[in-house]
């Protein structure tokens, strides 16, 4: 998790993933609440609920066009923030 990390620290670490990511074609399994995140680094998205997966898309179409009600009321929750 990333969450407890000073905010500098996180956004290097992260910055290091996504460079690792691209420059040795890696795949990266990264479960995370902070939807910030994940559409940092994500190309696609699984939204869990309770365990299940209610939605798999691109992040563009996560964030665009969600479909299930859960992701609608997470998204919804960060932008109220």
């Amino acid at each position: 998790s990333t969450a407890s990390l000073d905010v500098s620290i996180q956004a290097q670490i992260l910055n290091l993933l996504k460079d690792l990511q691209k420059e040795l074609h890696l795949s990266l399994l990264f479960i995370s609440h902070d939807l910030a995140v994940i559409k940092f680094l994500a190309d696609k998205v699984a939204i869990l609920e309770k365990g299940n997966i209610v939605e798999y898309a691109t992040k563009e179409e996560i964030y665009q066009k969600p479909t299930h009600d859960y992701t609608k009321r997470l998204l919804g929750a960060i932008l109220e923030l």
